[in-house]
């Protein structure tokens, strides 16, 4: 059983999976996890006749219909479309939070996020820094990582968001190697070999010394480590260089120092397919790798492909029993 939350309900998270059950791309067991009453409206807004069912409990399920776990936080008059809400924010995150607690006692398989916009939850919760972060707090997880990944390539990050300088405080030669541990675990159970590529952080990788030293102290420490117990990995190779080799075949994932290394890449790529996966968590949570888009949002724009791919990578991953390692 997949649970789905329904993002922000002012952004494009709610139409996305209207849109996505109408096209018959949400075939495995689901439900999802938001207000019944805003995802009327937006059915009802955008002339979709998407059947809903509100459930009772998360065993009252219906055939048929978009089964809907009613959070019964919002209603029509709630919603502010296409703008930040405290209220938008306040109901995405307690989405979040109820999916967490289903998928720790075992009510669901995993989880699948639509969209959360980061400044809406903010304005009441001002630490938020994302899913992933959150997700791993929820579940008192501090060694984890996120992943992106699509046919084309697969990057995971030793940060995420934080700031360039905060995230060149965490390149450490310990860090790398959790990463690269969770890199390879995941790898192994999405493609046939497990080839890993470790970005260095400064131009040509440092050159030895000349540009920086964090490739001789702290990268290339990290992946000998790794490579001594039998990984099969190279680096620290030069950022510049490293995605086309491994668009090319070289590599199977990029290990990348800091958020935009792996996100600009990955999106000039491969924007709406890509998948964002939270590594070394005790439940599966794939998502979407975009943002909640106000400036379309109940208009019926918004590209499916993102979700369509973040849902089957969950049943993928559910069946190599990804969320234990």
């Amino acid at each position: 059983m997949i649970g789905i939350t329904s993002g922000d309900p002012n952004g494009v998270g709610p139409e996305i999976l209207l849109r996505a059950y109408q096209s018959k791309k949400l075939l495995y067991p689901s439900f999802t996890i938001g207000d019944y009453e805003v995802l009327k409206y937006c059915n009802n807004h955008l002339h979709l006749e998407v059947p809903l069912y509100k459930m009772t409990s998360t065993s009252d399920m219906q055939s048929g219909y978009l089964n809907v776990l009613d959070a019964g936080i919002l209603s029509e008059k709630d919603l502010s479309i296409g703008k930040i809400s405290a209220k938008g924010g306040q109901a995405s995150l307690k989405y979040i939070d109820r999916a967490v607690e289903l998928a720790i006692k075992g009510d669901i398989e995993a989880i699948v996020t639509l969209p959360v916009n980061k400044e809406a939850i903010r304005i009441d919760k001002k630490n938020f820094k994302g899913h992933t972060d959150y997700i791993a707090a929820h579940c008192n997880v501090s060694n984890f990582c996120m992943m992106l990944v699509s046919d084309k390539l697969i990057v995971t990050h030793l940060s995420t968001h934080l700031s360039l300088k905060e995230a060149l405080g965490r390149i450490k030669k310990e860090r790398i190697i959790d990463v690269i541990r969770l890199t390879h675990d995941a790898v192994s159970k999405l493609r046939p070999r497990v080839r890993i590529a470790v970005a260095g952080l400064n131009p040509h990788a440092g050159e030895h010394g000349a540009f920086g030293t964090e490739e001789m102290n702290e990268i290339e420490p990290a992946v000998l480590e790794a490579r001594s117990v039998g990984m099969d990995i190279y680096g620290p190779v030069p950022p510049d260089t490293v995605f086309v080799q491994a668009v090319h075949g070289k590599f199977d994932a990029v290990v990348c120092m800091y958020h935009d290394q792996g996100h600009i890449p990955m999106k000039l790529l491969d924007f709406e397919n890509a998948v964002n996966v939270t590594l070394g968590l005790p439940v599966l949570r794939t998502s979407v790798d975009h943002g909640t888009a106000y400036d379309i949002a109940y208009q019926g724009k918004a590209s499916i492909q993102s979700f369509c791919y973040a849902f089957r990578l969950a049943q993928q991953l559910m069946s190599a029993d990804f969320s234990h390692g």
